[in-house]
């Protein structure tokens, strides 16, 4: 039976996770995830933080054009967390089905 990873299958970090999956680029700016999810500032620090605390993504911080910028990164452990929650989904899916 799945059990479904709690850290992931809040709906915020998710979709943070499934965005820095999917996406091109190594490193994702804060203000992009920003815009393509939707989210407040305050909400995507806080999704981001709990995300951290698991290891599942690395935040980067540095200076751009002297402003502050963060970006944020997929690390081993959040891919390979994202692919068995994504085959647990799956599982349990396919239990349905029968």
């Amino acid at each position: 039976m799945a059990k479904l990873d709690k850290i992931i299958h809040e709906r915020a970090r998710l979709r943070i996770l499934t965005h820095l999956a999917s996406n091109e680029k190594e490193a994702v700016s804060f203000s992009e995830l920003q815009e393509k999810l939707s989210f407040t500032s305050g909400n995507l620090s806080i999704q981001l933080k709990k995300l951290k605390e698991a290891q599942y993504l690395e935040i980067h911080k540095a200076f751009k054009d002297n402003k502050p910028y963060t970006t944020v990164s997929l690390t081993p452990l959040g891919s390979r967390a994202l692919t068995e929650y994504v085959e647990e989904l799956e599982e349990l899916i396919s239990m349905l089905k029968k």
